[in-house]
């Protein structure tokens, strides 16, 4: 996973146990409108000394082993020490791999022997290769860090700075001559770099944003375009490129086997890929249409339901559950994307990840406005007189960004416990979900702070019905609930539902939000932090 999720440690306490609500669901069970998928977006590949294909994900704070003829998918490390942004296999069969927002490099020997911590305090330790020669393990950071160390694989000695201020020294493998190659994510090449003294070559040039680069068993060095999706293989010591094959944008990773097979990840597909290099062919092991969905926003004709699904933007057709996509990680200028809201002509999207509120065109889906240094911004909701509210996360904010740039700021409210989500009522007021358990009422106008409700299972996504109630996502108690904000009453809509993940090693509390949206029919659409998919409940007989 690229650049930087929240890390937060300012909600100490969550509440756990669930509100008093009536005991009749209200709606039918679940009906699934986009079918689950495997991982919650999948990086880092490894072929280990059995055989078998793993894979890590960060935001699923585990690693994978994949059938390669099947394509099944089952567990082998689950979190929170599962969490892997690359794995890298030694020589005598260890396991090593990266906890990206955890800052933790670990490993075990074998898969009975216990995990260990080799190193702690890296934010964004992101690749990592043995030395299959002499048992080196190196790790780089990126995008929380820029700098590439040597790990002590028995965890006694510190690691060992080697170089900093690379570029982003990405996916990388040590090579036949003992150097590291790998990319420069920010500078578009592929490079050598040795690990005695940090100096550094250029193999080859010309990417856009390369991502990952392994070798084969003849010497060939391939490496993934993660802007470009392509896969290009490299003469390491001409330089000369050659595309073998054009995949999707978002790649991530790749391993090749023994027999020389290539397998390709994919971030926003939840993909893994067999490629062929001599013929560019690719089979598909396991694919996603949704990565890891999160907020979503319904058309107000019912038909669109938009998705911000952390590596892409999407669009799905709630007659026929055909995803289209609108935007992809690293193809695009989309930037992790966890929370989403209409506005009359324009399209809200927040990420906590970096920060950003993205406006985007209703019509034609052009980005209009990229707002930056917004402290874990968690929604936005555009106000009556067409500024935008915005919740921060991080510093338990609302804020009103004004004027045509969107660059005028004013504090609407403070003190909030972890804002997750927000929506405008129809009483004009905002109304936002705080991690701490609590829904609170803000008034715009007064800039005044009320809490309308207490005791709630880590609520997350908002809807507001037609006649004015609230329904919230309990992702902890994993039922939906209806509040009627003049009298307090509280009524379970739907419960047992595949929502509720605890978050992972440096995750916001809320780990991945639960979006909700209501139609006017009444019936109530989700998305799932358990299995990736996208539901649809109608109301009860």
């Amino acid at each position: 996973m690229k650049r930087s999720l929240f890390t937060s440690s300012l909600l100490a306490l969550l509440i756990s146990h669930i509100s008093h609500t009536s005991a009749a669901p209200a709606y039918g069970p679940p009906e699934i409108l986009v079918e689950p998928s495997n991982f919650k977006g999948v990086h880092g590949l490894a072929i280990d000394r059995q055989g078998r294909l793993l894979a890590g994900s960060v935001v699923g704070a585990s690693i994978y082993q994949v059938d390669i003829d099947s394509g099944q998918v089952t567990t082998l490390i689950g979190p929170d020490q599962g969490q892997a942004d690359d794995i890298a296999i030694g020589p005598r069969g260890e396991m090593a791999w990266t906890g990206f927002y955890s800052g933790e490099i670990l490993l075990r020997e074998n898969d009975e022997a216990p995990i260990r911590v080799l190193a702690e305090g890296l934010p964004g330790i992101n690749s990592i290769a043995f030395n299959q020669q002499t048992g080196q393990l190196f790790a780089s950071q990126v995008f929380l860090g820029d700098a590439l160390w040597e790990i002590d694989p028995a965890g006694t000695q510190a690691p060992r700075q080697i170089a900093r201020d690379l570029g982003g020294f990405n996916g990388f493998e040590v090579g036949p001559d003992g150097w590291l190659y790998g990319p420069l994510w920010f500078k578009g090449r592929v490079v050598r770099i040795d690990p005695q003294t940090g100096e550094l070559r250029t193999v080859a040039e010309g990417f856009e944003t390369p991502a990952a680069a392994n070798f084969d068993s003849r010497g060939t060095l391939y490496a993934v375009d993660t802007h470009a999706g392509t896969l290009v293989a490299i003469d390491p010591e001409s330089g000369a490129t050659r595309v073998a094959a054009r995949l999707a944008s978002s790649l991530d990773n790749l391993a090749i086997d023994p027999q020389d097979r290539i397998f390709v990840s994919n971030m926003a597909d939840n993909s893994i890929q067999q490629v062929d290099p001599a013929t560019g062919s690719a089979r598909t092991l396991t694919r996603g249409d949704l990565a890891v969905p999160a907020g979503i926003a319904l058309s107000e004709d019912g038909a669109r339901l938009y998705v911000t699904d952390i590596f892409a933007f999407r669009v799905v057709d709630t007659a026929t559950g055909a995803v289209r996509d609108l935007r992809r990680a690293h193809g695009s200028d989309i930037e992790y994307p966890s929370a989403v809201s209409l506005g009359r002509q324009r399209l809200l999207l927040t990420s906590f990840a970096t920060g950003t509120l993205q406006v985007i065109s209703r019509e034609g889906y052009a980005t209009e406005a990229m707002i930056h240094g917004l402290q874990a911004p968690s929604a936005a909701v555009e106000l009556p007189d067409g500024s935008v509210a915005v919740s921060e996360l991080a510093s338990g904010r609302i804020l009103r960004l004004s004027g045509s740039e969107l660059d005028s700021q004013q504090e609407l409210a403070s003190g909030l416990r972890g804002p997750v989500h927000m929506v405008l009522g129809s009483d004009g007021a905002l109304y936002v979900s705080e991690a701490a358990g609590s829904i609170s009422r803000v008034d715009p106008a007064k800039r005044q702070v009320e809490r309308v409700a207490d005791d709630l299972a880590m609520p997350e996504g908002l809807a507001v019905t037609a006649d004015g109630k609230l329904i919230v996502a309990e992702t902890a108690a994993r039922k939906l609930t209806r509040i009627d904000l003049q009298t307090g009453a509280r009524e379970t809509l739907a419960d047992s539902l595949p929502i509720g993940l605890p978050a992972g090693p440096g995750m916001p509390p809320s780990g991945i939000p639960t979006g909700i949206a209501i139609a006017a029919d009444g019936s109530l659409y989700f998305a799932s932090d358990l299995d990736n998919g996208l539901y649809r409940l109608r109301p009860g007989p």
